[in-house]
């Protein structure tokens, strides 16, 4: 795109280069049942299958598990994941892989699923504190020691992008708000996307997912320049959440374009298995593109949205606590976000919101955040979703608490294009409240 060059010009202080972290994925109908033969090629002999209750019953796990019986290799399955994990539950995911000893694991559901079976992979491969391993300033953000054990990543839904990235997000209960391990390390050593698992989903979950997928390809196109980001002590160290690149760019590009053509689509009609597919293979891209670039300040304002909701429960979720799914606490920010960062690179927010089907001819940069907002806030409305904050049972009241659980989340609010203070969150947050 032609605001390329200019945005990632070489700055005195900032990195001279940029990282690529290209995934091993499998995309295609009917690829779930090839779990066998690649847990084998693996060396897998005795594997850890991570699932929820709710997938349990579906007939992925039924095709992974016939496909390890017939490849002879050995198993169990932990159904206990919680959606939207916490510290304690990634402990408990733990115990059942030190328990089981197992050479390797399968990930079969959504982000949450992944993420545990990531989380489990890694602390009884290299076991320690907790909080060791956890992004600082929360955590100590100590790296990780060595390789972990081979992990196949089989996603049900079509957002996290979990299967091609590097990250497990959780609910840490101490603090009510989420946050994160980080590392390539973490990265599951290849992934199954098998788009026939779409056709069964419910509308909100294709919905939160979709707008997820969406928000990890916006915040990759209008994050900081990896050029203008503090060039690490050694190249080892160059950090996942690295900034925008150019190859980060080109596949957010192209997972928006296929987001603006049918994510409505593919929430509002079941049937549509075109428009289901293709929200499966964007999803996989924009977790390849913010894999390589990172995520900013919607998705660190959302972790204490989640954390902090009382009373919503969304529809086709678990019903038994108050709960806010991930993409839908992520997308409520974004429209006040990106009035908000718009001014630091208006050409990416104006070719964004173009890729995503509206219409700029004309605009002129100071158009651009409202322009790319606009489109946002188009696509909740088409999907009949929650219309701001106020929606799922926040106020004004809420302002100061959700600042606080957000200014924790450096890691994300430091890849924005724009520095961001704490009064600068309390006027976004308070511009998240309602947008109609």
């Amino acid at each position: 795109m032609g605001c390329c060059h200019h945005y990632f010009a070489q700055t005195t202080d900032g990195d001279n280069a940029f990282t690529i972290d290209a995934s091993t994925l499998t995309f295609g109908a009917g690829c779930l049942k090839e779990a066998g033969d690649q847990a084998k090629a693996l060396g897998m002999m005795k594997v850890g299958i991570y699932t929820d209750k709710g997938v349990r019953k579906l007939p992925p796990i039924e095709t992974v598990t016939s496909s390890l019986d017939a490849a002879g290799i050995d198993y169990a399955i932990y159904d206990e994941v919680k959606v939207e994990p916490t510290d304690e539950s990634f402990k408990a995911a733990t115990r059942f892989a030190v328990e089981g000893k197992f050479d390797g694991f399968i990930s079969v559901g959504g982000g949450s699923v992944m993420d545990t079976c990531k989380a489990a992979n890694l602390y009884s491969t290299y076991p320690a504190d907790f909080l060791t391993y956890v992004n600082a300033p929360i955590g100590a953000g100590k790296p990780i020691p060595g390789s972990l054990k081979p992990h196949i990543a089989c996603p049900t839904t079509s957002g996290t992008g979990s299967e091609a990235t590097g990250v497990a997000i959780f609910d840490l209960l101490a603090i009510k708000s989420k946050t994160g391990i980080q590392s390539r390390r973490l990265k599951p050593t290849t992934g199954l996307i098998d788009p026939e698992i779409a056709r069964t989903l419910p509308s909100t979950i294709v919905a939160s997912t979709g707008f997820d997928a969406m928000s990890h390809a916006l915040e990759t196109l209008t994050g900081v320049s990896y050029a203008r980001r503090a060039r690490p002590p050694r190249p080892s160290l160059r950090p996942l959440s690295q900034g925008a690149n150019p190859f980060s760019d080109t596949v957010a590009f192209e997972a928006l374009g296929l987001i603006g053509k049918y994510l409505v689509r593919a929430v509002n009609d079941a049937s549509d298995s075109e428009a289901r597919a293709e929200m499966m293979y964007a999803a996989t891209l924009a977790g390849i593109a913010f894999g390589n670039a990172g995520c900013h300040l919607p998705h660190g304002m959302s972790y204490a949205v989640s954390g902090l909701v009382r009373e919503y429960h969304a529809p086709h979720y678990p019903q038994h606590e108050p709960f806010v799914p991930h993409g839908m606490s992520v997308v409520l920010n974004a429209p006040s976000v990106y009035r908000f960062t718009a001014a630091a690179c208006p050409d990416r927010h104006l070719d964004a919101a173009r890729r995503l089907g509206a219409d700029v001819r004309g605009a002129a940069p100071k158009d651009s955040g409202e322009a790319l907002s606009g489109q946002i806030i188009k696509f909740m409305r088409a999907t009949k979703f929650p219309g701001g904050l106020t929606s799922i049972g926040f106020s004004e009241r809420d302002l100061d608490a959700l600042v606080e659980g957000t200014w924790p989340q450096q890691r994300v609010l430091r890849n924005a294009p724009r520095e961001v203070t704490r009064d600068d969150l309390r006027e976004l947050f308070r511009g998240a409240m309602a947008y109609w």
